[in-house]
């Protein structure tokens, strides 16, 4: 028997987000691709700039399941987008995502 994975505490603001988002990022970029040195921005395109595909953004959701737990539903907040809307999609509109759930779950 494992024990759990002990809980990082989490801070819910935009600069912290953005810098655990593009750690993810870098990370998921270096494995698959070999690139270590892609800049990482709020305006930053997951698709035109990054070339993430659609497998990349379901590994990504691991990884935001792994550092947030349930608090942040990546799957949940795609499946409310058009498909132009996820082809569009930004680093900045994700970790406004994120820091909005992680808000909502500290007042709950």
């Amino acid at each position: 028997m494992t024990a759990p994975t002990p809980r990082i505490p989490v801070t819910a603001d935009e600069e912290s987000v953005l810098a655990v988002l593009t750690g993810m990022l870098a990370r998921l970029l270096e494995d698959e691709y070999g690139l270590d040195d892609v800049e990482i921005g709020m305006r930053t395109t997951f698709n035109r700039d990054l070339e993430l595909e659609s497998i990349d953004l379901v590994t990504l959701a691991g990884l935001l399941q792994e550092r947030y737990g349930d608090r942040v539903n990546f799957a949940e907040f795609l499946a409310g987008m058009e498909f132009d809307e996820i082809i569009e999609l930004t680093v900045g509109r994700l970790v406004e995502y994120v820091v909005t759930s992680l808000k909502a779950g500290e007042a709950s």
